[in-house]
């Protein structure tokens, strides 16, 4: 049912990563991107009852989850590992509460979205990877 998103399945911070790269969206859209998603599951976390009064202090304050402000030791990370906790609990507690109907309209809104960070992402265009990577301690 979810398996359109970056954040679906077994992902983690590197396959959303490579995500990002494929799409050519750079360190800016990667936030916008997330806002896109952040906006999309507090609006409906605050108009559920039950995920209101439950959830609706851990969209309090922006961005969402335990790694919320953690670029981690790789770098270039912050929004891929965010995006982790955000769509978890978007994949396994939001999705399963919408109709075929909304997880459609669902689906057309990501696209449009995601087609507009691409022609955004010409005028921004992701910054070269370094020779050594990102996949570095430090």
């Amino acid at each position: 049912m979810s398996g359109h998103y970056p954040f679906s399945g077994n992902a983690n911070r590197v396959s959303i990563f490579a995500f990002y790269e494929k799409h050519g969206i750079g360190l800016e859209l990667q936030e916008k991107y997330y806002k896109w998603w952040y906006d999309w599951a507090k609006n409906f976390v605050l108009s559920n009852p039950d995920l209101n009064a439950a959830k609706a202090p851990d969209f309090a304050h922006f961005p969402y989850g335990q790694h919320a402000h953690r670029d981690f030791h790789l770098h270039k990370y912050q929004w891929s590992t965010a995006l982790i906790d955000l769509g978890q609990f978007i994949e396994n507690v939001i999705l399963p509460k919408i109709s075929e109907e909304q997880l459609h309209q669902l689906e057309e809104a990501h696209h449009r979205m995601l087609e507009d960070l691409r022609k955004e992402s010409a005028q921004k265009p992701r910054e070269v990877n370094p020779e050594i990577g990102y996949f570095r301690h430090t």
